[in-house]
């Protein structure tokens, strides 16, 4: 059987001009206001002193993680993986339990405190314009993004791509592109000429979070058992003694009575 590629973005920080086009581009694809785009912005930070400065900006979505943690945490099966890269929500599965917004390393899924529980979709985030994907086309944002910071493509051309370019100029870039490896790996790629930190990531492992509790449930499980049995073991041998202690207080005062334990 084949291997389905996966699509991916990969973003170069050293070509964002910061102009926001991309957040307008997802307003209108995806019918949502302007100040509630599935992209928001971190930065047209200035970095440095004078005159040693740079800046750096970074449009912030959704990771769309190979391992995706608001899938493991959702109890209901509203988010599902895609094999070729996007990870979706349905959100006439979705509780309200807000679990994947705690589960997600990168603070991505975000609650629409506004509609409540019975006010529609109630998680907002970034679906990879899968819409436009169904029909050969590439995201909003990297189709409206006029210095070529965002580049659309399969993920294991974009890391290679990504690499050249740290090789062919590394006085420009930091070496090394997130996401690469980070949480398991995702599909939103990032090269930069400042720290990761500096862009508004967070330092995370290469092991995704969902591993580490299931993991850490799969241990937990075995052990919880073997305790509630164990409690249940010292519980009936506490009741067994104290009845026992019980029938040989009355036996007791049987033989002490008059009758001598006759009536």
């Amino acid at each position: 059987m084949a291997t389905i590629q996966k699509y991916a973005y990969l973003y170069d920080a050293t070509r964002c001009i910061d102009c926001r086009a991309c957040m307008i581009a997802c307003s209108v694809e995806n019918n949502v206001p302007q100040n509630d785009t599935y992209i928001w912005p971190t930065g047209g930070h200035i970095i440095g002193e004078y005159p040693d400065l740079q800046r750096a900006s970074l449009p912030y979505h959704c990771m769309h993680c190979l391992a995706p943690d608001c899938v493991s945490a959702c109890p209901v099966g509203a988010w599902t993986k895609r094999e070729d890269g996007p990870v979706l929500y349905d959100e006439k599965k979705c509780i309200g339990c807000r679990y994947c917004m705690n589960a997600c390393p990168f603070s991505v899924p975000h609650f629409d405190w506004d509609k409540g529980i019975f006010g529609g979709a109630l998680m907002h985030k970034c679906t990879m314009c899968v819409q436009r994907l169904e029909v050969g086309q590439e995201p909003a944002c990297v189709q409206t993004c006029p210095t070529g910071a965002l580049k659309w493509g399969y993920r294991e051309a974009l890391i290679a791509e990504a690499h050249a370019r740290i090789d062919a100029h590394p006085g420009r870039y930091i070496d090394h592109v997130y996401g690469e490896l980070e949480n398991g790996g995702t599909s939103y790629l990032i090269i930069s000429h400042v720290p990761f930190t500096e862009l508004g990531l967070p330092e995370i492992g290469s092991i995704p979070v969902a591993n580490l509790s299931e993991d850490a449930m799969r241990m937990i499980l075995p052990v919880a058992v073997g305790v509630g049995a164990v409690l249940s073991g010292v519980t009936i041998g506490v009741d067994v003694s104290k009845k026992r202690q019980q029938r040989l207080a009355k036996d007791e005062a049987a033989q002490a009575s008059p009758a001598g334990g006759k009536q």
